[in-house]
């Protein structure tokens, strides 16, 4: 029998409202996406607030303006999420059912078409209101591992995107599904890494760490270095997370059971590692460029 730890007894609704025919709930994943926003615009604002952190002591907007930021940033969350959600991973389920792409009160969202969301929407804004871009990228860099955290820790309560089967102490048997597809599980219930868990602790609390640790060391003067070390960052904890991921089930077919999105040999890459090279790839160049032009003043 394999052995592992029972999910607890969480919900993925914090509550739910009956008004007539009409009911409202409150989702730990909706609770998860405000408290990262409010999260990162209050880390955002106290940046603006010490502009000796900044090049020439100068922050690159004022604190006002942040809150039409925070705007912008929303929509590009949200869109692009849901966005790359349907072209990375389920692309001919959502052709054959267009109206289901509005229908984001379901789940399906994409860290990485959330950040191209996130790119877009900062690009505009920088534009628009003169703001020097990867200036502003290097503060959504520190900002944006609180969302992560929270996100991933909603992902856990919602027993979704759930680990590889293991044997470790510290497996979970999640409901439905998960705890019944097992291979090689003759009896008992079906023992997962909880993946989520992994990826809270890696791209929320360690990368956080690191980044505000670089802030502390004076990253921000800098320019483009903490983007850099958050790119590389992320992109590498996805990167190992997604060998203890359990693969998107479209992916999954008799000849390719490890669900790789690129098979090379006898191995193979998942999708989430494909979006992640290049993001480890953009992020070494930040940081190498950032050191060449800080050379080249002394």
């Amino acid at each position: 029998m394999q052995s592992g730890l029972p999910f607890p007894d969480l919900s993925p609704e914090i509550f739910t409202i009956h008004i007539g025919s009409f009911a409202f709930s409150l989702r730990w994943y909706a609770l998860a996406y405000i408290a990262g926003l409010i999260a990162g615009w209050r880390i955002v604002v106290a940046l603006m607030r010490r502009p000796g952190l900044w090049p020439a002591g100068r922050a690159p907007m004022p604190v006002e303006r942040v809150e039409d930021l925070l705007t912008a940033i929303v929509l590009g969350v949200i869109l692009g999420g849901r966005l790359g959600f349907v072209l990375f991973y389920q692309p001919a389920y959502f052709m054959a059912n267009p109206l289901d792409i509005v229908k984001v009160w379901q789940g399906g969202m994409a860290f990485h078409g959330g950040f191209l969301g996130v790119v877009v929407a900062g690009i505009w804004f920088c534009r628009r209101h003169g703001v020097p871009m990867l200036q502003l990228a290097d503060a959504l860099a520190l900002a944006t591992p609180a969302g992560l955290f929270f996100g991933r820790i909603a992902n856990f309560i919602n027993a979704e995107l759930w680990g590889r089967p293991t044997d470790m102490p510290w497996g979970v048997i999640f409901p439905g599904e998960a705890a019944q597809t097992c291979e090689g599980i003759a009896y008992g219930l079906c023992a997962r890494h909880p993946s989520q868990l992994y990826e809270a602790g890696l791209e929320g609390l360690l990368l956080g760490l690191v980044l505000l640790l670089a802030v502390r060391a004076g990253a921000l003067k800098l320019t483009g270095t903490l983007t850099g070390l958050f790119l590389a960052g992320y992109g590498a904890a996805r990167f190992f997370v997604e060998f203890f991921r359990q693969a998107d089930a479209q992916f999954i077919t008799p000849d390719n059971p490890m669900g790789n999105a690129l098979q090379l040999g006898s191995t193979g890459l998942s999708m989430g590692q494909l979006l992640s090279l290049p993001m480890i790839a953009a992020g070494v160049w930040l940081i190498l460029r950032a050191r060449r032009q800080a050379a080249a003043s002394i």
